[in-house]
């Protein structure tokens, strides 16, 4: 039984780990200051977003503990919008239906990035539609963020699944991963 725990608690702190890494490279200040991401509480959520899909898509389809590893990456990040959100003083009753709000929101961009991967001006029509929730991005602002993605995605695919069980990943910078 201590040999389970044990390594429950490993894996629970790389996904932990994986996780502030991803929150890390989404507060890139290029994604802001350049792009025009929204510097909101909604903005940085899909930045968020975009950096743990990310994750999670490279783990898709590794056999496990790659699933679980994502699912914990998953659960780590609404454990800490759930810390957030009663931080920032939202009640007690309201946090459940927030927080499952954005764990929907998380799954309906995962799905439409995911359907959209492998079509460029989809994907953009994609991240226009979430990132800035309608409101026209900053021309060129969402195919920088196709190109960020991509490079991004490709960055993570060249690093060894063994490092991340560990809880070690690296983004590049949003600036880098732009071109």
């Amino acid at each position: 039984m201590a040999g389970f725990l044990r390594k429950r608690d490993k894996q629970e702190r790389a996904a932990f780990q994986l996780y502030a890494t991803s929150v890390v490279a989404a507060r890139d200040a290029f994604l802001y200051a350049t792009l025009g991401v929204p510097d909101t509480l909604d903005g940085r959520f899909d930045a968020i977003v975009l950096h743990v899909y990310l994750l999670v898509r490279r783990m898709d389809g590794e056999p496990q503990p790659a699933p679980a590893l994502a699912q914990g990456v998953f659960d780590a990040m609404f454990l800490d919008m759930d810390i957030n959100l009663r931080e920032m003083g939202v009640g007690d009753l309201s946090v459940g239906k927030r927080n499952r709000a954005m764990w929907e929101a998380f799954h309906g961009r995962s799905a439409a990035y995911a359907a959209a991967w492998q079509d460029p001006p989809a994907l953009a029509a994609s991240f226009a539609r979430n990132v800035w929730r309608g409101a026209p991005p900053p021309t060129g602002s969402a195919e920088a963020l196709v190109r960020l993605a991509a490079a991004q995605a490709a960055c993570l695919a060249a690093q060894p699944l063994d490092a991340m069980l560990n809880g070690e990943v690296h983004f590049l910078a949003a600036e880098q991963a732009a071109r």
